[in-house]
């Protein structure tokens, strides 16, 4: 390393030097589940066993973990974590598919046509003349575009252009690798924690009997009857009320909160659909049988009332009596079962039951499984989801209605589990047993990860715990039916006792209603009872005693009862269980008490110092017991004097069963033998010592231990899981520990050795236990990450029950101070420095006295490394076979050694002993061959093999972080030429050593241990290629070839770059090679390159670019690789041809099969094309071999490798290799980067939304049949589909196809990603966005590379044509904005450079570039715009120049137009009329130009462009809506303005539409307008009186005619050049026109109007004396007047409608109003019906709402994703000075502006109230136009709105009934019915809010307000007309009816003369101040004038009141 430069060293440094260690110790506390770790008792000294326990429980984890495993394969940027903020730092890159996507949701149906719509109105930017570009304001040019710069400046400010702002990492923006290609990483083991099966909670709600006397108690507990066995504790719930819990008052001395749970968790770890919830339900003792007591329950209900009401009180004050005196006994009552099977998925477990069992050891890393069986196992472990609770677990509240009475002689368990199966047969319980009606609630539900206030079964709350809850929830412990195989994390001592029955039947008589009371007694005196037993429900939490229940006069009593004791953690002999027997009296005598007792007996804790467990027959001693009586068992009492008095002489008569929960008590004799005897040397102790029932001497202890050692592997396997850590620390303690036996030194470590790989095996072996996806045995795997540590070798401890205070060896790793660094490297023995501050402990003592230790003892590693040397027999195999336990226990030994020796300072070589590395050496050589060995044995070995080779490889990983790495290196050589020269299989010998190599080189230092930095001039090992040499600049030959070859694997590279050369050889072989299920292998070659690469470019040490092209400089050779293997990658342009017709190629067997269609394929990208011209040599050699085409991840993979290479390798020697290449490399080149453009295509956002996918996908089929009807091949077009027809092109159909490909694909992923959120899928679009532009740059990048440096050579022709090709195929991408800019750029310097060659040898080429060029003119993206506007002019120019004529260009050009209009689906032709006014500015500003005729040539060519695009546009949206159809219609003529020619043929197109629509009136129009066009062209080029004076003369037929006056003389005069010389524009066409015309008029009724018509028409005929058209002129006339004479108010005009649009679907028709003109008889439901429908399709129906109501709508109350449509029915408005000129009803219907609807309203807000609160509202719209116009609907441009008072509302009704009335009295011929009905409307007696209630509410009297006089005595005026009306009416009526009517007639009278009288009075009273004589006589004009605008003076008056 001497040699390094400076610069060098620097970088080394920064990448972490060599010496740094990379492990870490660490010590991590444990997390509790509860809030206070659980503790045995405090004040008790403990046994050491108990002790071991509870410190084994409660010590912190120690872990050993790497420094930097952030920057090594799972490298921290990969992380979620901080990848989760990576994509705010991205810029967003916008890509045109998507500004369109969030322009117009539904592609084609609706805002798209839309937005072109409502232009109309004026706002849009096309009103002026369209057609002339010139009105456009071009894009924004291009500054020095037209500049003359040389070709070198150019590419070089294109370059550092694209320099700036580039992403860094690439492979941040490349999603990571996936889960089965990722590198082997070593799971981190689930931590150990308690075993919790599927928890359920279940809450108690409710019980309710028909009657309530009394308190009731219930019991929960599991059972599974298919097991026969209770599952689970009880769980003890009161739900009485307070009236009954004060009954007992007297025998609860104190409630504690957790008694008063109403909840409880239960676990199930083995669910099935046997499994029944018990609810039992006892009361309190009572004189009687069961039978009896649940008599009342079932015939009395409490709703009876009467006599019923008494009995319940009498019962009441009975129980309470019962209550008092018997409170504290029980008697059983009621039970009910509820199965749990539909809670569980029983369908999935009894099938899956098989698969389960095995796995419930820890289901550690389910998760991560790869393999596919051993992930079914795990994660089927008991995972909720599949078999635990179901998904379909909801939660459930169930009510159970019935109890079944409990028999009395059928108590026991085992009548229980009988009952149950009966039940679960057919529920035939009912018969036999008697039911009780009842109402228990209860829920049922999966209990939460978290539960809030919770208690454990020993009542420690469990976190998150908060303060105030009153009823926590408690967890249930679980008494599995099987075991489980989870070790002991925590302390937990409890013993249960269960009294089952008991015999007295031959005893003496008072032994009837029997009970037990139980204690746990500590002594034999009463006061020694100890307060462990769990209480009951509200109780306290602990008791001293507890009672059975009592079946009453019963003498041999089955009992039921669970005592659960919480045992102490010391044990003595004097512990027992004190059972006395009392018979109770329930009736009350006179002075006798309730108890009278029966007997004793009792049961030792321990026997032999053993926990006792299990079931036992005791005998019942009668008498008093007599002292000492607890040391022995009941059985087997030695005689007492006086002799103890026994029932039945002595037999057993009361069956009892214990059973403990514990982890301490081991309850298994191996384990227990094996502890004692460890803990009798680690203490003082006297010999002999007592072991179950032998006692050993002092000498036999040594033989005994090896012994227990050796069978500690025949204990059953669970308790050796549960006390699995506790076992294995004791066994490494004793094989490292020097013993002194009796004198003697003892060696174990042989013995202890074996019984570790003993264990190890048994564990791997069991069927029960979970494996990891490497086969290692997830106990073991978190054993030695989490617990094991070095053994702490005894030294006298302390004896307490406090761990020992050992001085911590996690305080050696800090703040190390030099002092001690340097003393620490002179001792660099094991001797441990004294002197070190560091050392905790009270003084030097304790760290003299480790000194000592060591010195006499062995090193854990050493020793550990000897036994697996030295080991024979099955023991070496199953050690080599389970090495990764045995190597993970080395490393983390030789981690903790490193770390507390304080070695770290030394030099690794000096830091193993050299025999630590002979043994290590040989450990590797063996496995090796073992991992040989197992290969060439048949295919069941391989998994094993694989197995032992990922170990192995993860243990040299893990030596180089702590030996010397040289020594490792060694190791790795050796494993590679061993395997070898021992395999011959080559897939199979690739593999294994690949997945060796990855996962050494995921290690950390791997760029150091690759000497990436290290320079070849001066490094020792030999002249190999050298960065530095780049820097001078001779560049002699042997310089080239040096260059040359950095770019290959040479033999200098290998031996240098050690590991990389070793990956690299693997990679070309692995592509090379052929056999089978080789896509597997190189799938794997290549993503060990990506995760490195990337890596590599996430590692924040390798940010520097300096760093970054040295490491790519470490890659070079895997260019010379990639390009090699160019036939074999996956094309992704011919996949796009492919998918045409199926997308089926995913899976690796397809692919690998489907090589054989690839072959032309991959021959044409192996750059065959070019070779036919240069050489022929590929081609002969080619087609023998057949490649094995790798599948499109693999290719990606290896391409995106390819690019971060080129990124960030030093791009000037990428120059220099490029110049010496041949052309045939040159061109693999080249394809190789036109196949990374098609794999890196940008696909898009997908849409999240499935409707917007189903509408999207509707309208591409329906734009797919429009194409296909417009693109017939006709034309240009055609010709271009035929050319590019495959097979004839060498990219056959790439860019058809692009297109199509991406939308389908579209469709696919949308489905696929239906589950993600919006957000992550905008995140997934911008970092792809990003993706695809960085590596685009980068290929662009390559491209100038190329172009720069073959700019010397001569083959730039082929060259050009390939650089073309890529670059032609990246613009027909989807590419952003960003990287647009840039190609266009280097286009523009390609065509500046090699113009002539282009325009002359690349003819296809530049057809194609011009397509894609003029496809980006229509981008909607501004910038984009304006690139490739530049290109194209640039093109043009350039074209001219080379030929001085662009014929060639333009006919290109002009092709391209058509096919594009025709084919693109996102085509904007806005965008690209834009791009033609754009072309045409720069060909104006181009000086060096304007004296060629080109200016004018490019000029002709875009006119010429525009009318293609407009006319073709437009029709292309001829759809469904005839509104919309005409609007466009209506837009695109008026785009025409100023070319007449063109506007007459639209406005012809429009009217023969409005013909077919039957709008006869509109197409009328049509010609009216078109003939005023010519008219104007006509009175422009010749002045005729006789002809109409341009459209002026129109203006009696149409107001709106004027806009067709010629806007513009000067921009298109009439002579000029083709215009105007349609034959419309003469006199007799013009006269054709209005004959047309007219005829239209007449068929839609409008005669005057044809009358007008004809008017303009006789003078021309009359100057051409053509009498005969005279005749027929006046002819027509007189009909059109004879029609108006007899169908004057029959004809029909139209009816009118306001419409509203509202929502921002609708686009620029947002808050636009129009009024609508549909045929007359029109209803408002039809209207809304057709527009609803129509925009339902448009929306999707669930989109669009109508308003129903006229009121103005409120934007903000509406939801923004929907479309409002505002209907409203509106009538013509006159003022009334216009009423005076509109006369007719023709008059009245046409040349309408203004139209009116009224809106009532109060002030509340409601829309109608009383008369005097009813306002009304007039809203007078004016339209743009007058109808009739060319269209049926136009623009509001303005609206006025009157609010009229309630009695101004008045005069209106007023007026309007008025003038009803005179109409029907005036009617000729008069009409009966109509008039009796007007009448009967106006006197009929009974019309609610009829006249006489108007006049009584305002003219009742006079009113207050002043202001208010005008309307009252206009109101009153309007009654004095209507009463004289309503007179006139009634006598006309008498005149017109009939015989039969004439009682009807009286009638009418008679209510005509009650309203008169009525009326009078108010009509009479006058307002005296109106009357006063104060207006002179002029103010009578005033007034007149006042009342025609009166309405608007009114309203002042009224708002300002």
């Amino acid at each position: 390393m001497t040699h390094l430069n400076s610069l060098d060293v620097e970088l080394a440094q920064e990448l972490g030097d060599f010496t740094d260690d990379d492990l870490d110790v660490v010590f991590t506390p444990k997390e509790f589940r509860t809030l206070q770790p659980s503790l045995p008792e405090e004040g008790v000294e403990l046994d050491p066993h108990v002790r071991d326990c509870v410190q084994t429980y409660i010590r912190e984890w120690l872990i050993v973990n790497r420094k930097n495993q952030g920057s090594s394969e799972i490298c921290s940027f990969k992380k979620t974590g901080s990848r989760k903020d990576f994509h705010k730092t991205l810029q967003k890159q916008t890509f045109e598919s998507e500004t369109l996507e969030c322009s117009e949701p539904t592609a084609q149906t609706g805002p798209r046509r839309l937005n072109v719509l409502c232009d109309v109105s004026g706002k849009g930017p096309l009103t002026a003349c369209d057609f002339d570009l010139r009105s456009l304001q071009p894009d924004q040019r291009l500054e020095n575009l037209l500049q003359h710069v040389s070709a070198e400046d150019f590419e070089k400010q294109n370059e550092e252009a694209r320099r700036t702002n580039r992403q860094a990492e690439l492979f941040a923006l490349y999603p990571s690798v996936d889960e089965e290609d990722a590198v082997e990483i070593r799971p981190v083991p689930e931590c150990p924690k308690e075993h919790l099966g599927n928890r359920i909670l279940v809450k108690l709600l409710t019980l309710k009997f028909e009657i309530e006397i009394e308190p009731l108690f219930a019991s929960i507990a599991l059972y599974d009857i298919k097991e026969r066995k209770k599952i689970s504790e009880n769980f003890h719930c009161d739900l009485n009320s307070d009236q009954f819990k004060g009954f007992l008052r007297a025998h609860t001395p104190s409630v504690a909160t957790s008694s008063q749970a109403r909840s409880a968790i239960f676990s199930v770890t083995y669910p099935s659909s046997d499994i029944y919830l018990v609810i039992k339900i006892e009361k309190v003792l009572q004189q009687g049988e069961i039978g009896d007591c649940a008599e009342p329950y079932m015939v009395i209900k409490e709703s009876d009332g009467g006599k019923s009401k008494e009995k319940i009180e009498k019962l009441k004050l009975q129980a309470e009596s019962f209550c008092q005196r018997l409170g504290k006994y029980r008697m059983p009552f009621a039970w009910a079962p509820i199965s749990l099977a539909n809670f569980f998925n029983v369908s999935t477990l009894d099938r899956e039951v098989m698969e389960v069992e095995p796995s419930v050891g820890r289901s550690s890393v389910g998760e991560r499984k790869t393999l596919a069986q051993s992930r079914r196992l795990s994660e089927r472990a008991l995972s909720l989801e599949e078999n635990g609770v179901g998904s379909n677990f909801r939660t459930t509240t169930m009510t159970i209605n019935t109890f079944f009475k409990q028999e009395g002689d059928r108590l026991s368990d085992e009548d229980l589990f009988k009952f149950l199966a009966d039940y679960k047969r057919s529920s035939s319980l009912q018969r036999r047993v008697k039911s009780i009606p009842v109402s228990l609630k209860l829920e049922i539900s999966s209990a939460p990860e978290t539960v809030n206030c919770c208690l454990t079964p020993e009542m420690l709350p469990v976190r998150p715990f908060p303060e105030n809850r009153t009823r926590p929830h408690k967890e249930i412990l679980e008494f599995p039916i099987r075991e489980v195989y989870v070790p002991h994390t925590v302390y937990r001592n409890l013993l249960y006792v269960y009294p089952q029955r008991l015999n007295f039947a031959n005893k003496l008589a008072s032994a009837r209603n029997i009970t037990i009371k139980i204690q746990f007694m500590c002594g034999e005196d009463a006061s020694n009872a100890m307060p462990v037993i769990f209480g009951k429900s509200s109780g306290p939490e602990f008791l001293q005693e507890v009672y059975t229940a009592i079946t009453y006069h019963n003498k041999s009593p089955d009992f039921y009862e669970e005592v659960k004791i919480k045992l102490p953690a010391k044990l003595t002999v004097n512990h027992h269980l004190l059972f006395t027997f009392y018979h109770i009296s329930c009736q009350q005598k006179q002075g006798a008490s309730v108890e009278s007792l029966l007997g004793y007996s009792w049961l030792p804790i321990l026997l032999n110092e053993r926990l006792q467990t299990g079931s036992y027959c005791l005998p019942v001693a009668l008498e008093k017991l007599p002292p000492n009586y607890s040391m022995h068992s009941a059985e087997k009492v030695p005689l007492q004097n006086p002799p103890i008095k026994w029932a039945e002489g002595h037999k057993g008569v009361f069956n009892i069963e214990v059973q403990a929960v514990s982890s301490v008590h081991t309850q298994d004799n191996h384990l227990e033998k094996f502890f004692t005897l460890c803990h009798s040397l680690e203490s003082q102790v006297t010999f002999p010592i007592r072991v179950l029932d032998q006692k050993i001497s002092e000498t036999a202890l040594e033989h005994e231990l090896k012994l227990s050692i050796i069978c500690l592997n025949s204990s059953r396997l669970e308790p050796l899981v549960l006390f699995l850590h506790l076992v294995l620390d004791k066994l490494f303690q004793l094989s490292v520990q020097p013993m002194v036996i009796a004198g003697q030194t003892a060696n174990f470590s042989q013995f202890a050795f074996e019984s570790v790989v003993a264990i190890a095996n048994s564990l791997h072996n069991s069927k029960d236990l979970s494996k990891d996806q490497h086969g290692r045995n997830c106990l073991l795997a978190s054993y030695v990450h989490y617990v094991f540590r070095l053994p702490e070798l005894q030294r006298d401890l302390p004896k307490s029950g406090a761990p020992p205070a050992l001085p911590d060896p996690r305080y050696h790793t800090y703040g190390r101070t030099s002092a001690a660094a340097v003393s620490s490297k002179l001792l660099q023995a094991r001797v441990m420095s004294s002197s070190n501050p560091d050392l905790a402990g009270p003084a030097h003592s304790a760290a003299d006295e480790e000194v000592k230790n060591i010195m006499s003892s062995k090193h854990f590693h050493e020793e550990l490394a000897l036994q697996m040397v030295v080991s024979t027999g099955m023991v070496r195999e199953t050690v080599f076979k389970y090495a990764w336990f045995f190597f993970e226990l080395l490393v983390k030994s030789m981690a903790q050694y490193v770390h507390n020796m304080d070695k770290r300072d030394s030099f690794r070589r000096t830091r193993f002993s050299d025999r630590f590395k002979d043994d290590i050496t040989t450990i590797v050589n063996v496995v090796t061959s073992e991992i040989a060995a197992l290969l060439v044995k048949p295919q069941k070995e391989n998994e094993q093999a694989e197995k032992i080779n990922i170990s192995l490889a993860f243990f040299l990983y893990d030596l180089l972080s702590l030996m010397d790495r040289g020594f490792v290196f060694n190791l790795i050589k050796h494993y590679c030429n061993q395997l070898s020269a021992k395999l011959n299989n080559l897939p199979m010998l690739i593999s294994m050593r690949l997945e060796f190599l990855r996962i050494l080189c995921s290690h950390e230092h791997y760029l150091n241990l690759n000497l990436f930095f290290m320079n070849a001039d001066t490094a020792p090992t030999s002249p190999s290629p050298s960065i530095s040499s780049q820097n001078s600049s001779s560049c002699s030959s042997f310089q080239d070839q040096k260059i040359a070859s950095m770019f290959d694997l040479t033999p200098e590279y290998r031996q240098q770059h050690f590991l990389t050369g070793l990956l690299f050889t693997e990679l070309a072989a692995a592509l090379d090679a052929e056999g089978e299920g080789i896509s597997k292998v190189q799938r794997k070659a290549v993503s060990a390159i990506h995760s490195l690469l990337s890596s590599h470019d996430l590692d924040p040490r390798c940010v520097k670019p300096e760093v970054k092209v040295k490491i790519a400089a470490l890659y070079l050779p895997l260019v010379g690789i990639i390009l090699d293997t160019l036939p074999q990658l996956y094309d992704f342009t011919a996949a796009d041809v492919r998918s045409g017709k199926s997308r089926t190629n995913g899976s690796d067997e397809e692919q690998e099969g489907s090589s054989a269609i690839n072959q032309n394929v991959a021959l044409a990208i192996a750059g065959n094309h070019f070779n036919l011209k240069t050489s022929g040599i590929m081609l002969s050699s080619l087609p023998y071999k057949q490649y094995n085409i790798l599948n499109a991840d693999t290719t990606r993979n290896l391409m995106i490798c390819f690019l971060w290479v080129m990124k960030n390798a030093d791009q000037s020697l990428i120059r220099k290799w490029i110049a010496d290449l041949p052309s045939m490399q040159l061109n693999r080149i080249l394809d190789l980067l036109f196949i990374c453009v098609s794999c890196f295509e940008y696909k898009g956002k997908q849409s999240s939304d499935k409707v917007s996918t189903q509408v999207l996908q509707k309208s591409r089929d329906v734009k797919a049949r429009l194409e296909e009807a417009l693109l017939r091949g006709e034309g240009a077009r055609g010709e271009m589909m035929r050319r590019r027809t495959p097979g004839n092109d060498r990219f056959s159909g790439l860019n058809e196809n692009l297109r199509w490909k991406k939308e389908q694909t579209h469709w696919r992923q949308a489905n696929e990603k239906l589950d993600k959120t919006k957000a992550e899928l905008d995140q997934e679009a911008l970092i792809s966005g990003n993706l695809a532009t960085e590596a685009n740059l980068i290929i662009l990048d390559m491209q100038e590379n190329i172009i720069q440096a073959s700019s010397a050579l001569d083959c730039k022709d082929s060259l050009l044509g390939g650089v073309l090709r890529v670059l032609v195929n990246s613009l027909s991408c989807d590419q952003s904005t960003t990287y647009l800019t840039h190609c266009f750029a280097t286009l523009r310097a390609l065509i500046a450079k090699f113009g002539d060659l282009l325009f002359e040898e690349e003819v296809e080429q530049c057809a194609d570039l011009c397509q894609r060029v003029l496809h980006h003119c229509s981008s909607s993206m501004d910038v984009t715009r304006s690139q490739a506007c530049a290109t194209l002019y640039l093109l043009m120019r350039f074209s001219f120049g080379a030929t001085s004529n662009f014929a060639r260009v333009k006919m290109q050009v002009t092709m391209s137009l058509a096919s594009l209009v025709g084919k693109a689906p996102d085509f904007n032709e806005e965008h690209l009329r834009r791009s033609l006014r754009t072309i045409l500015a720069y060909s104006e500003e181009d000086t060096a130009m304007q004296t060629t005729p080109f200016p004018t040539q490019v000029e002709e060519l875009l006119c010429n462009l525009n009318s293609i695009l407009y006319d073709t546009v437009k029709m292309r949206e001829f759809q469904e809506d005839p509104e919309m159809l005409m609007d466009l219609m209506y837009r695109i003529a008026k785009s025409y303005q100023t070319s007449p020619d063109l506007r007459l043929t639209w406005l012809q197109n429009m009217a023969e539409k409005h013909t077919k629509r039957k709008c006869y009136t509109e197409a009328a129009m049509c010609l009216v307008h078109a003939a005023a066009l010519v008219a104007e062209y006509l009175s422009m080029l010749e002045d005729h009186s006789y002809l109409p004076v341009g459209s002026v003369s129109f203006q009696n037929i149409s107001s709106n005619v004027l806009e067709e006056s010629a806007v513009s003389d000067d921009t298109l005069s009439p002579d000029e050049d083709g215009v105007c010389s349609g034959r419309y524009f003469t006199e007799s066409g013009l006269v054709g026109l209005l004959e047309q015309a007219a005829e239209l008029f007449s068929t839609g009724g409008l005669y005057e109007t044809v009358n007008e018509v004809h008017k303009l028409v006789i003078p021309i005929l009359e100057a051409h004396r053509d009498f005969r058209k005279l005749t027929s002129t006046h002819d027509k006339l007189q009909k059109a007047f004879d029609s108006i004479i007899n169908k004057d108010h029959k004809r029909m005009f139209g009816t009118y409608f306001r419409v509203g649009f509202y929502g921002s679907k609708f686009g620029d028709l947002d808050e636009q109003e129009f009024v609508y003109k549909e045929p007359t008889i029109t209803k408002l439901p039809e209207i809304s019906h057709r527009l609803e429908g129509f925009y339902g399709q448009c929306f999707g129906a669930e989109f669009v709402e109508v308003i129903k109501d006229s009121t103005p709508v409120d934007k903000s109350k509406l939801d923004p994703n929907k479309a409002y449509i505002q209907i409203t029915f509106v009538e013509p408005y006159f003022d009334e000075y216009e009423m005076k000129d509109r006369v007719t009803y023709f008059e009245k219907n046409f040349n309408l502006r203004r139209f009116m609807y009224t809106t009532p309203f109060t002030l509340e807000g409601r829309p109608r109230g009383e008369l005097h609160e009813q306002y009304r509202r007039n809203t007078v719209l004016t339209t743009m136009h007058a109808f009739p116009y060319i269209k049926t609907r136009i623009a509001v441009i303005q609206r006025e709105e009157f609010v009229l008072t309630p009695i101004e509302v008045a005069i209106e009704d007023m007026k309007k009934k008025t003038l009803q009335l005179a109409v029907a009295i005036n009617q000729e011929p008069p009409d009966a019915k109509m008039l009796q009905m007007v009448l009967q409307g106006s006197v009929g007696a009974t019309v609610n809010q009829g006249p006489l209630e108007v006049a009584q509410v305002f003219l009742a009297e006079i009113p207050a307000d002043p202001k208010l006089y005008r309307h009252h005595n206009k109101l009153r005026l309007c009654f004095k007309e209507f009463i004289m009306r309503c007179g006139e009416a009634v006598e006309k009526n008498k005149r017109l009816i009939t015989a039969d009517q004439r009682e009807y007639q009286q009638e009418l009278k008679k209510n005509y003369n009650k309203l008169k009288e009525s009326l009078r009075p108010m009509i009479e009273r006058k307002i005296p101040e109106l009357y006063k004589p104060i207006f002179t006589v002029e103010s009578q004009k005033r007034d007149s004038f006042h009342r025609s605008s009166f309405r608007k003076c009114e309203t002042q008056l009224s708002q300002g009141s």
